[in-house]
């Protein structure tokens, strides 16, 4: 199966059977270097967006190669957008949601810090903003790199952190809030199937931190019109909870 990789300088006007397309810098440097991407080999090549090339690679040097299109596809986002708005975590657990979400077809990923949140990017120092702006950046890097493993044509999006009065408006708004929590009344496969046909609206999966939600929490989400479901019978940690329920979604909406 060929490779995928992305370039940040060709639009979307680029991609045309018989044209040259061109990646540089880091992306290239690793297939080249790492990857040993060679002249003549067969490989894909997208924008992230939406459309992919397949084609054969024309030059390849250290920080930069060529690829000759072959042919072009073109996927549409979907209408409806599946989003996992994911809780911080200790160590690697929410980014792990993020690589796994991604290659489950997650739309975007919101990160959120909740009141049980122990690692937090804003933290109490005077580098709030810059650590956010690393927090993203990070998960955008394996949103990306999940993206090529999988062979997405889109890269979901990694938003700014949400705040707890976002989450609530989006909620009391025209977007469908789902939050996974042991109080839920009833599952989240039931639900998705009543409203897999006739809901137009976007779905916002929420996944709380290792030690879940505050009951102020739920009941400040469940007052704002959000759904509190259930996953299933056993409780998930904070990386798996997002790629199950994406799994369910994914069903529903004949995704997969």
């Amino acid at each position: 199966m060929a490779n995928l990789y992305f370039t940040d300088t060709a639009s979307a006007s680029d991609f045309a059977p018989g044209g040259l397309l061109e990646v540089t810098g880091e992306e290239a440097r690793h297939a080249v270097a790492v990857s040993r991407l060679r002249v003549g080999e067969q490989i894909l090549i997208g924008d992230g967006a939406g459309v992919i090339a397949s084609g054969v690679v024309e030059t390849a040097e250290k920080k930069r190669f060529t690829v000759r299109v072959a042919s072009v596809r073109r996927e549409k986002r979907p209408e409806r957008r599946v989003v996992l708005v994911q809780a911080l975590a200790k160590g690697d657990r929410a980014e792990r949601a993020v690589e796994q979400s991604t290659e489950f077809g997650v739309d975007a990923i919101a990160p959120w810090e909740s009141a049980y949140t122990i690692s937090r990017w804003r933290g109490k120092g005077t580098n709030g903003d810059e650590n956010v702006a690393k927090g993203v950046a990070k998960w955008q890097r394996i949103a990306r790199e999940a993206s090529k493993q999988s062979l997405r044509a889109h890269i979901p999006e990694v938003t700014q952190p949400l705040l707890m009065a976002e989450l609530c408006e989006l909620a009391a708004g025209e977007s469908n809030v789902v939050v996974l929590h042991p109080r839920g009344e009833r599952t989240l496969s039931s639900w998705a199937a009543e409203i897999s046909g006739q809901d137009p609206r976007d779905i916002y999966l929420v996944v709380g931190p290792e030690g879940g939600l505050s009951d102020a929490e739920i009941d400040r989400l469940a007052g704002a019109g959000a759904e509190i479901l259930l996953l299933g019978s056993t409780v998930l940690r904070t990386s798996s909870a997002g790629p199950a329920a994406l799994a369910i979604v994914n069903v529903a909406l004949g995704r997969w």
